[in-house]
């Protein structure tokens, strides 16, 4: 069931989305030139006021279409960007990069073919959540991963199961919503 949505443009959880985005560009180059630890600092804040712009949204009743689309594009963007960044440095291989680009290429289509039906973006399905939660937690210690010592190896080991699941949840997910797609568009032929 669709929560009430408003169509306020300028609500506190609009606002902490749009302070995310960014902040992508600032990660950007910290992923890049460094310093480690600015980055990682600059991960924490976003990943934190990811999940803070859902809840105040919630609990706000600001729920908003423009929410719907500035919450995953900041997920998506500091995800490609981190990936980047990391295979850039040779931390992760590129195929990482690869298998979560392909799965967004995949995906891209479906919001305007939808539109072209008068439905709006689907919900994000709580598997789909539950990767993108997956990956931003793999990536951040994907870096720590670097780290020397004790603290370093254990961030490898926990980043790379992280960046495991989050991957097969990020695909289950697709699947979930590509079937949710073509069951809406079959009813729209049905209908028509």
């Amino acid at each position: 069931m669709r929560e009430a949505m408003v169509d306020r443009v300028l609500t506190v959880p609009n606002l902490i989305s749009m302070a995310r985005l960014l902040l992508v560009p600032v990660f950007a180059v910290l992923i890049v030139r460094g310093p480690d630890l600015a980055a990682l600092a600059v991960l924490a804040v976003a990943g934190a006021s990811d999940w803070l712009d859902g809840v105040l949204a919630r609990r706000l009743g600001q729920m908003s279409r423009l929410g719907q689309l500035l919450d995953p594009a900041a997920d998506r963007l500091f995800i490609l960007v981190t990936l980047v960044g990391l295979a850039w440095r040779e931390i992760v291989p590129w195929w990482l990069l690869a298998v979560i680009l392909v799965r967004d290429l995949a995906l891209a289509p479906l919001p305007a073919v939808l539109a072209r039906r008068g439905y709006l973006p689907l919900q994000v399905h709580f598997v789909g959540k539950a990767g993108t939660f997956a990956l931003l937690y793999a990536l951040p210690l994907l870096l720590l991963a670097q780290w020397d010592g004790a603290v370093g190896a254990v961030a490898g080991v926990l980043g790379w199961a992280f960046a495991i699941w989050g991957i097969g949840l990020y695909w289950v997910a697709a699947a979930v919503y590509l079937r949710q797609a073509r069951s809406l568009l079959r009813t729209v032929g049905a209908v028509a």
